[in-house]
C-alpha cells in the first residue's frame, strides 16, 4: 500500500477531505520523527512502539573489492509491533 493508498483509506473511514487525511497523516508521521530525532520512544498501544538504536562501529567488507572497511557507529530506527498487531497477523 502506498501513501496515496493509506490517504484515500484513511478520509474514506473517517469520512474527511483527501486533503484533511493527508495533512494528518504528515503531521502524525513529522511528530514521531521529532520525537526519535530527540531520543524518544513513541508507543502506539495495540499497534507498536517506534524507538532509536544505537549501533557500535564494526569493521566490514566491500563486496566489490574485498578490501576491509570500517562502518561508523549509528543511530537506526527500530520498530516493534505490538500484541494486537501480532495476533491480527495470524
Amino acid at each position: 500500500m502506498t501513501k496515496a493508498e493509506l490517504i484515500d483509506k484513511i478520509a474514506t473511514s473517517a469520512g474527511i477531505s483527501r486533503t484533511a487525511a493527508g495533512s494528518a497523516l504528515n503531521a502524525t508521521l513529522a511528530h514521531i520523527v521529532k520525537a526519535l530525532q530527540k531520543g524518544q520512544k513513541v508507543t502506539l498501544v495495540g499497534f507498536g512502539t517506534f524507538a532509536v538504536q544505537q549501533r557500535k562501529a564494526r569493521s566490514g567488507r566491500n563486496p566489490k573489492t574485498g578490501e576491509p572497511i570500517k562502518i561508523p557507529a549509528m543511530k537506526s530506527p527500530r520498530f516493534t509491533a505490538g500484541k494486537a498487531l501480532k495476533s491480527a497477523l495470524k
